[in-house]
């Protein structure tokens, strides 16, 4: 996919359709998207751990379903709205669910991040007086 011409909203609507199969049936986890240049640069899920007892794997709780899966896919896409003025860092989505109330929530944790190295010389002062260093210690 050339993500260099396809909005946000797109690329992380590909990204929840690429990770449908996973998320389907996935009772917890958190989907991890990259974000560089408000283009994805990479995706995943993290699954939270599957619990034993006694040294046996529990029946796993019921999961997402897939109309849950399609609703998470548009909240995603619908939260973007609330990012603003950053192109570079993670989305975080964690999501669990409640099979007591056959529902399931979601949060959103936007991070920003940006590499001070790949940033042009003109905005760090090449020539300070060796008493102003220490300033920036």
């Amino acid at each position: 996919m050339e993500t260099s011409s396809v909005s946000l909203a797109r690329q992380v609507d590909f990204v929840f359709r690429q990770l449908e199969g996973e998320l389907t049936n996935a009772a917890a986890g958190t989907v991890l998207i990259h974000i560089r240049n408000n283009s994805v640069g990479k995706f995943g899920l993290r699954h939270h751990p599957i619990e034993t007892r006694n040294g046996k794997i529990e029946d796993t709780e019921k999961g997402l379903s897939s109309a849950q899966v399609q609703a998470f896919r548009k909240m995603a896409i619908d939260a973007l709205k609330l990012r603003q003025d950053w192109t570079h860092g993670e989305i975080l989505y964690d999501f669990t669910v409640r099979p007591s109330t056959n529902s399931w929530s979601a949060s959103i944790l936007y991070e920003s991040n940006y590499n001070m190295a790949t940033w042009s010389n003109r905005y760090v002062p090449q020539n300070r007086p060796q008493h102003m260093l220490r300033e920036y210690y």
